[in-house]
């Protein structure tokens, strides 16, 4: 699926980037900064709200996590927010080991939490201010964000674009996180309010902290959030609605909004996550083992990737994934977050039957057209045929 606002899907590959800043957001949050080399600015062009996942070997494992982008687009720089998870492997390693200086893998940006109706210019400041000059006078955009905790890393890039990029945007943003302290990005957000008093309202709601107006103390729940859009939001005039936060709060969100009758395509979300899913592919980019059953009760399950055709068999009796069959065979299928959420295992159902566990990622028409997510797929059909190039 190609819109005028969604880029069309790269490739999924990785290079190495330099670490050149990591800055504390919280105790337990950093931005870190990777330096884009000229010959790959094009490789790393993307739009605000995508994601890149990062590769390393830890414990002689390897391991990649997806983070949003939380910077607009500027050539030469990349910046991602990496939240410490309790118990999280690659958060951990990051918070405890990265430091500016040291090179670590980045797969070029992915993800479809983009704006639909407001394009902007790629990696390229000046092309971003001419763009402004020419659309200030014309129906500027009014967009409301609902974010939680580290949800507010794409968040953040949208705003910062749509606030830079057009001279009469409004951006309205609701961001609970438990208390003040937990706020990631609050200087960022305080010096965006002062520079854009008139066109950016924030409202912090904090779970655990008591605030003089009740609505902001609390979690937002449906009751709270009725309110919100009762008494806050201008619903009638918002274009654009984007949510990023844990599944609860995300799905309470657009069914609230879809009974109010906002329409589908003015709702973009995006899920929250850490990358620490129990369920995906077993060891690193291996693939769990598993071996073909000797009696024969196998599925074929063949897959095209760079142009290349490869072939596993798979047990019946297993029911597992085709990504995880087809990384048995070939190591660079590309995945990350392999929890249904980041979609960079996509690719085309060419022949064959299957079910698809769980989808955070793919459009309805995306779906319709064949397309499904190889981490949540297994095929229910003797042979099945995908195609990633697709």
């Amino acid at each position: 699926m190609t819109s005028p606002s969604t880029p069309a899907r790269k490739k999924a590959a990785f290079h190495p980037l330099r670490v050149n800043d990591i800055r504390r957001l919280t105790t337990d949050s950093l931005e870190v900064s990777f330096e884009v080399p000229e010959e790959l600015v094009a490789d790393y062009n993307y739009l605000p709200g995508q994601y890149v996942a990062l590769r390393a070997t830890i414990d002689g494992q390897e391991v990649r996590r997806s983070y949003s982008i939380c910077d607009m687009p500027s050539g030469g720089t990349l910046k991602v927010a990496i939240k410490k998870n309790r118990g999280g492997l690659f958060s951990t390693w990051a918070h405890e080991h990265l430091k500016p200086g040291e090179f670590i893998e980045v797969m070029n940006p992915q993800g479809a939490f983009t704006s639909r109706t407001h394009t902007t210019a790629l990696n390229d400041p000046e092309a971003l201010l001419a763009e402004a000059e020419d659309k200030a006078g014309s129906d500027a955009p009014h967009i409301a964000a609902i974010a939680a905790g580290s949800g507010i890393t794409p968040i953040m890039a949208l705003t910062r674009t749509f606030l830079h990029k057009d001279r009469e945007a409004t951006v309205e943003l609701i961001y609970a996180n438990r208390g003040g302290s937990d706020v990631m990005f609050a200087e960022d957000i305080g010096d965006l309010k002062d520079a854009f008093p008139t066109r950016l309202a924030v409202h912090h709601v904090l779970s655990r902290e008591n605030r003089v107006n009740p609505l902001f103390s609390g979690r937002i729940d449906e009751e709270r959030l009725n309110t919100f859009l009762d008494r806050v939001i201008p619903m009638d005039s918002v274009d654009e609605w984007f949510l990023c936060g844990p599944f609860d709060l995300v799905q309470l969100c657009r069914d609230t909004l879809a009974e109010r009758g906002v329409a589908q395509d003015k709702i973009r979300y995006e899920l929250f996550n850490t990358g620490d899913q129990s369920a995906g592919p077993g060891v690193g980019a291996q693939g769990r083992h598993i071996e073909a059953d000797p009696e024969g009760d196998n599925v074929t399950i063949s897959f095209s990737v760079d142009g290349l055709s490869g072939e596993v068999l798979s047990p019946r009796s297993a029911h597992e994934t085709i990504l995880n069959a087809a990384l048995r065979v070939r190591d660079d299928i590309p995945f990350a977050c392999a929890g249904g959420v980041c979609g960079t295992c996509r690719a085309k159902v060419i022949k064959g039957e299957f079910e698809m566990d769980e989808n955070y990622a793919l459009e309805p028409d995306e779906i319709a057209a064949g397309y499904v997510l190889t981490c949540q797929t297994r095929p229910t059909s003797d042979e099945i045929l995908v195609d990633y190039d697709a």
